[in-house]
């Protein structure tokens, strides 16, 4: 059954006639407000069946409307910023009828995805891009003498984002049409924050209905129009509408012609004012006031619960479960508050992720030490670099794919000076359905090429408590990487970490090791296991560190085992290619051709090269080789070439 069927026919009819963007010229204000009725109740329907970002996409959707009647974005260009609030643009981009595969393999991305559709010109799930992207594609445009309108659609928590300061700086160099939406609902994840997101919310603070309605009859009334009367008409409109509190003073003072505040569900004055900027021959800022979770209740009183959400129920407030068990955020946010216990010293950081990254309990009990500094991840490292040079333990708790954004300052701030700043990784490996823009697959890539840096990854919950107690004890940068998953059943014992140790979990007498990073360990036990029932005795080690690389797993090599190694990376730059090189400087030092011929024989069971698709993470885990029955089917591959393996075996821990 199609999710329009759920709708009255009276309710669903407009939203039905809506093939591409052209039919919306057709439709009268009253109609298009209905339409936009209909399709927030078409997404809170889709969204609660296969999950997805909710509260960002109920809140835009009179500006998707607006934007899509005024310009014409087959040949005009939308950005998004971070993009997962595109969902009412996808609808209305032909893409209606597939919004059911949210999220799904072989579905529709969360995200905006040229794969999909022209209408979409970038793969986008990262904060304060669109501004920078924006200005590229002006700049283009006026060398290939193209007159595309271009809008940059950005967020007001992604406005503080250190790239969109350096684009918003560098609008001067556009001499054309560029509108950049300021789309202020006062949140990301969390409650937005720093100076400007303050900023922000006084003068949304400050500002009645009232307000807002006469600041957009202003604009109405002095938009400019082209030819000599428009620097008249654009200093009126400034008189005229400058207030106490107002960000126009902070853009104005950029050269950059600030436009609002207006209301961002009232389609009428938005269709009106999108017409008169897309006429302006300079890049303005429209500043837009919308409520992120608008029209469906849970959302709007929470919309950081249903900033993304799994599938729920639709009777206004029972949301479906999360999976059953611990994950390895559970396991941190835990160990992480008996640490900080202990120790007045610790302090957190986070990057607008404080519920993802397991920090809420953290933040509620030690609110002196605790900081989010926005979409800013670079500025995470550098404060953490600070106060580490002051004699605290801070912690640094930011997902792998956005940790990325902050590679120089993890070089030069941190690993350079050899302070002791712990980063505590979130969402490593694959992460399902947020797909591409999200892996966390090339952390160890960007991080283990760095001196002084040690890399740590836990297999289960007690190693998770052992690695963050063995990171709090180095006198170096420690980077400890977990996935978003499950905690497995088996649990080692309780071993303590020692730099560059490995440990042995089950020991045979074989001529064949699995070599497991972490929670990949768990896999290769029950793999190991199930050989065993026939008659295949494989060794299995827990690698624990991707770097330093233990001594002890290059001498496999030099007994001449074959070797399998498992990492939930990428495996360019990864864990298997580091200890294969380590074994072969090792080789080349002792010209041992034993260890060379042993080389030959490894096998890495890894991320390919290439972007991994949208799926569950257990789907990408097997397409990967990493779940216990496809590292069953590579051993045999491997045992069926004539290895003798069938050998005793040993059990460690429990």
């Amino acid at each position: 059954m199609s999710f329009s069927e759920g709708l009255s026919k009276q309710t669903a009819s407009i939203l039905e006639r809506i093939r591409r963007p052209a039919d919306l010229r057709t439709l009268s204000t009253a109609e298009l407000e209905q339409l936009a009725a209909e399709i927030r109740q078409f997404i809170t329907e889709t969204v609660s069946r296969c999950g997805g970002h909710l509260a960002s996409n109920l809140g835009v959707v009179e500006l998707t409307i607006a934007l899509h009647y005024v310009f014409d974005f087959c040949k005009d260009r939308l950005l998004w910023d971070v993009g997962h609030q595109c969902y009412a643009h996808k609808i209305l981009t032909g893409r209606k009828d597939r919004l059911f595969q949210l999220r799904q393999e072989n579905g529709l991305s969360g995200f905006p995805s040229p794969q999909e559709s022209p209408a979409d010109v970038f793969s986008v799930g990262h904060a304060g891009t669109s501004i920078a992207t924006a200005l590229g594609m002006a700049l283009g445009a006026r060398h290939n003498k193209t007159d595309e309108k271009i809008v940059a659609f950005v967020g007001d928590a992604s406005i503080v984002n250190g790239l969109s300061f350096e684009a918003l700086n560098n609008l001067g160099l556009v001499k054309r049409q560029l509108l950049i939406v300021l789309n202020d609902n006062s949140m990301a994840i969390d409650t937005t924050q720093g100076s400007l997101a303050s900023l922000l919310s006084k003068v949304r603070l400050s500002h009645t209905y009232e307000d807002i309605r006469q600041t957009t009859a202003m604009i109405l009334n002095h938009l400019p129009v082209i030819g000599k009367p428009m620097e008249e008409a654009l200093q009126n409109l400034k008189k005229t509408i400058r207030m106490a509190i107002s960000p126009s003073r902070l853009f104005e003072s950029l050269n950059i012609h600030y436009f609002g505040p207006v209301d961002g569900h009232d389609i009428h004055s938005l269709i009106q004012i999108f017409k008169g900027l897309a006429e302006l021959d300079r890049p303005a800022i429209l500043h837009v006031f919308t409520k992120k979770g608008k029209g469906f209740t849970p959302a709007d009183k929470n919309p950081r619960r249903f900033h993304s959400t799994g599938p729920f129920v639709l009777n206004g407030e029972s949301v479906s479960p999360s999976p059953q068990g611990r994950t390895f955020t559970d396991a941190f946010s835990d160990a992480v508050l008996e640490a900080a216990r202990n120790n007045p010293r610790i302090i957190a950081i986070t990057a607008a992720m404080s519920d993802g990254t397991g920090l809420s309990e953290f933040r509620r009990q030690f609110p002196d030490r605790y900081y989010d500094v926005g979409i800013a991840e670079s500025a995470a490292v550098d404060i953490a670099a600070g106060l580490a040079k002051q004699g605290f333990q801070p912690l640094v708790c930011i997902y792998s794919t956005f940790l990325q954004r902050s590679f120089d300052q993890i070089f030069q701030e941190v690993s350079l000076q050899n302070l002791p700043v712990v980063f505590c990784i979130d969402r490593a490996g694959a992460v399902g359905d947020d797909g591409p823009t999200h892996h966390g697959l090339w952390d160890i890539g960007y991080l283990r090429m760095l001196p002084n840096l040690i890399l740590v990854s836990p297999a289960n919950e007690k190693e998770m408590r052992e690695a963050l107690f063995y990171a709090l004890q180095q006198n170096q940068p420690v980077a400890i990487r977990y996935p978003r998953d499950l905690l497995p059943a088996w649990e080692s014992g309780v071993e303590p970490f020692q730099t560059g140790q490995s440990v042995w979990v089950r020991k045979a007498d074989s001529e064949l090791a699995l070599v497991a990073l972490g929670p990949l360990t768990a896999e290769a036990l029950e793999a190991a296991e199930e050989l065993a029932r026939e008659g295949i005795e494989v060794s299995v080690i827990n690698a624990r560190f991707a770097k330093p690389i233990d001594p002890a797993l290059t001498e496999l090599f030099a007994q001449g085992k074959t070797v399998i190694v498992l990492e939930d990376h990428s495996r360019a730059g990864g864990f298997g290619e580091a200890l294969l090189a380590e074994a072969a400087q090792k080789a080349s030092n002792n010209r041992q051709n034993r260890t060379w011929e042993s080389i030959g024989r490894a096998v890495l069971l890894a991320a390919p090269d290439r972007y991994i698709p949208i799926a569950k993470r257990r789907t990408q885990l097997e397409w990967m080789g990493l779940t216990a029955e496809q590292i069953c089917k590579t051993i045999r591959k491997v045992y069926s070439k004539g290895l003798d393996i069938r050998c005793k075996q040993e059990h460690y821990g429990a």
